[in-house]
């Protein structure tokens, strides 16, 4: 009897590695704001080639790259900070024999600032319609130099992260969910501006499970615009209301006009509403076309979000056109006044790719091009109302009035049951977060962050 055996050819297993290089902190920021959260898009992609090849994750914010090994494909995520260290990580791994991949909204929005030969691939655009073409044609030896995704048309395209995959302990937060991708308005400043601009929600039940996947009621949604299709955020609010979440979301200040909405948000577990309000100056918030701020109505919408006991992190841009010296001292006062819960501050930044840099670039106004000083706390143009030291000092000076205890005191919220959230977060984090941190380090930051929310009573 004669056996004959059939041998399929099966497909190669490659070995991918992804890598997050490490970002470059502000003066003011600690070891915390590195571990804050997980890379939802390196995550994506692990989901996207996890089922046929073996993937690794290494955050170099929070872990030692390894170069000791011999993966096949190394995938880089890179924003404008860290690019130059992309680069370098790219050049040891190459040298190995490893093909490389940068991809991220640095790549995506201003690939044509990516030196020559610096990777062996470049990925422009969302990694669900990059990656797997990426695969095969390095299966096939058929690798190209540059990948393009067209924007994607349907919210069911956009592929979950992969959380199983995190190790515990290592992040602050890491139930993190995003609704959507990009924003509707198309602000000078922000990387929304350019030309792979694009806004789409995902499908309200892939939303869903992936809010059961991380395995907590504590939810922060880190979409750019949580609210940019009210439409759609209402529906989605009245699906998560039975599930009695506590959650925080950056939305633009018009959410704040829409009572429906802002009830909606207060029933279904709202804590926290990032807002950019950016400016109290009118000049300078029209300067940069964002064109949902009208400073008249900001005291407005902040007492319709104070009313339903929610917080308000607020976050300013200094060094627009129309700032002088004056706005530090001025905008601290009006915080105090409305009772800002938190502030996020920021230097005015020219990301390559945007608006504001290509206007910028043309008046010959941009200073350097080292990109680990675009992190929003460097000046990397000229200011046009002070000078480049006193848009520096001034950065500095309203981070420090904001968080002294005094200010902290004068700004404590009407609302009795939200002042341990608000006095947890700004002692524990900003005021005193090198403490919090050495805690972090000795504990974990998964438990710190844990700990924290039920000091905040948010359980």
């Amino acid at each position: 009897m004669v056996c004959v055996v059939i041998i399929v050819p099966v497909e190669k297993q490659l070995f991918i590695k992804l890598i997050q290089p490490k970002m470059h902190r502000r003066p003011m920021d600690t070891d915390i704001k590195l571990h804050m959260a997980p890379p939802l898009g390196l995550l994506t992609i692990v989901n996207l080639v996890r089922k046929e090849h073996r993937v690794q994750l290494e955050n170099e914010n929070i872990q030692q790259i390894h170069y000791d090994d011999a993966p096949d494909i190394v995938g880089i995520s890179v924003t404008v900070d860290t690019l130059p260290r992309a680069i370098e990580i790219a050049r040891r791994f190459r040298e190995k024999g490893s093909i490389v991949v940068a991809g991220g909204i640095h790549v995506t929005t201003a690939f044509d600032t990516i030196p020559a030969n610096a990777f062996d691939v470049l990925c422009i655009g969302s990694s669900e319609g990059t990656w797997p073409e990426i695969i095969k044609d390095f299966l096939d030896n058929n690798l190209k130099p540059v990948y393009r995704c067209p924007k994607l048309q349907e919210g069911n395209l956009i592929v979950s992260p992969a959380y199983d995959f995190l190790k515990k302990g290592e992040y602050l937060y890491c139930h993190v969910v995003h609704t959507s991708r990009g924003c509707p308005f198309r602000c000078d400043f922000c990387y929304n501006s350019a030309k792979a601009h694009q806004y789409l929600n995902r499908n309200i039940q892939d939303v869903l499970a992936d809010i059961r996947a991380v395995h907590s009621r504590h939810i922060m949604f880190i979409d750019d615009n949580f609210a940019g299709n009210p439409i759609w955020t209402k529906q989605f609010l009245k699906e998560i209301m039975p599930l009695r979440l506590k959650w925080r979301a950056a939305v633009s200040i018009n959410a704040a006009f829409d009572d429906e909405l802002l009830d909606l948000m207060k029933n279904s577990g709202c804590q926290s509403l990032f807002i950019g309000f950016e400016s109290i100056n009118p000049d300078s918030v029209s300067g940069v076309h964002k064109v949902q701020n009208h400073t008249q109505e900001y005291e407005k919408a902040i007492r319709a979000i104070h009313e339903r006991g929610i917080m308000i992190n607020a976050s300013f841009v200094f060094g627009l056109d129309g700032d002088t010296p004056e706005v530090f001292k001025s905008t601290l006062d009006w915080i105090v006044k409305n009772k800002i819960e938190t502030v996020t501050s920021h230097i005015l930044t020219p990301y390559p790719g945007t608006a504001l840099y290509d206007r910028m670039k043309s008046e010959g106004r941009i200073l350097t091009d080292d990109l680990t000083l675009y992190n929003t706390a460097h000046v990397v143009y000229q200011p046009r109302g002070m000078t480049r030291q006193e848009l520096y000092q001034g950065y500095h000076w309203i981070y420090k009035e904001i968080y002294s205890l005094k200010n902290i005191w004068r700004r404590r919220p009407e609302s009795k049951g939200i002042r341990a959230a608000y006095f947890t977060f700004n002692l524990l984090y900003r005021k005193y977060g090198k403490f919090t941190d050495m805690l972090c380090h000795l504990i974990s930051y998964e438990k710190i962050g844990a700990i924290a929310e039920r000091i905040a009573k948010s359980v």
